[in-house]
């Protein structure tokens, strides 16, 4: 039998839809596309509505089991072209989470809300649950464009934001560009660039990136605006205070560090209203533990995404599609 219901009324989402075993007989990872091959209208609108789908007790509890699901429902997965974070890439489109260490939160944010080629949706897998914490805290990005100071919402949708990267050649803190680009030939990553309208500059260590973007969009489907940048993440009073002293002593200037963000003319951006930002989007978020097999889809949209610190092994997967 199948139900369904909402974890957190309150807030609305992630609608929990749960298969649970007959006589004590675990479900065959097949399971679940064929539900949600029988339901995809209603998933569609569900998605929408809620900008979170939880599925749980579908028994999606290997790497393998997870590529086939979501390669099954989207065909197109993407590959990253533009990290900013450390990741493993496991098979085309599925990755590991981001590999923050475990005693740090890493705040919410919606993926590659910095770049002009974001994913439409977002698909994590549990293999392994933390012993303790490995939360990934979501949000309805709608609510937290409706709780934010209206002066701070409004300079984003006045002045936009500027993100600034520094990638190494191949040593150095934060990412190297062929890392982040996924490649050697630093004529394809200007290609890219260019396609991206991604200002860039080799540098005698690396390669610098520049582009501007709106803080505020406008959901393609939902005509609902939505709060969808990631400048509280990308600006260094985001690290953990004892790594956040370590880097500003370790360069002259905020633009050089590897990741940074200003408005886009250029106005340097108040840390404590940053701050606000920061606890506006957990005051927004719910938590639910994680369980072995579990599936998280998101509209990536509407929903952006965290991760709490944890202890002991913890396993999750995330996959990216466009549609």
């Amino acid at each position: 039998m199948i139900t369904t219901k909402v974890l957190d009324p309150n807030r609305n989402l992630p609608l929990l839809v749960e298969l649970q075993a007959e006589n004590g007989v675990a479900a065959n990872s097949n399971a679940l596309l064929s539900w949600y091959r029988e339901n995809e209208e209603f998933v569609e609108r569900k998605l929408l509505e809620h900008g979170a789908l939880l599925f749980r007790g579908f028994g999606i509890s290997t790497p393998a089991a997870f590529a086939r699901f979501t390669r099954s429902v989207s065909p197109a997965l993407l590959d990253g072209k533009e990290e900013n974070v450390p990741r493993t890439k496991l098979t085309s489109g599925v990755y590991t989470s981001t590999e923050y260490p475990a005693e740090y939160m890493l705040s919410m944010h919606s993926e590659y809300s910095y770049s002009n080629h974001w994913p439409a949706r977002l698909f994590f897998c549990c293999i392994v649950a933390a012993q303790e914490g490995g939360e990934t805290p979501i949000a309805d990005n709608r609510k937290v464009l409706a709780s934010l100071d209206p002066e701070i919402a409004d300079q984003f949708q006045r002045n936009r934001v500027m993100y600034l990267r520094n990638l190494h050649e191949g040593e150095g803190f934060g990412l190297s560009w062929q890392t982040a680009f996924q490649t050697t030939d630093k004529s394809a990553v200007e290609n890219y660039c260019r396609e991206s309208a991604i200002e860039f500059q080799w540098t005698g260590s690396g390669l610098r990136l520049s582009q501007t973007l709106d803080g505020i969009i406008t959901h393609p489907k939902t005509g609902e605006r939505v709060w969808f940048n990631q400048a509280p993440q990308f600006h260094p009073s985001d690290y953990p205070p004892e790594i956040y002293r370590s880097v500003i002593a370790a360069y002259r200037e905020e633009s050089e560090l590897p990741q940074s963000v200003c408005f886009g003319d250029g106005t340097p951006m108040d840390a404590a209203a940053l701050g606000k930002i920061r606890d506006t989007m957990r005051d927004n978020a719910v938590l639910f533990r994680w369980q072995q097999g579990d599936l998280l889809m998101l509209d990536n949209i509407l929903v952006s995404h965290g991760r709490m610190p944890f202890v002991g092994p913890r396993k999750i997967l995330v996959a990216m599609s466009a549609n």
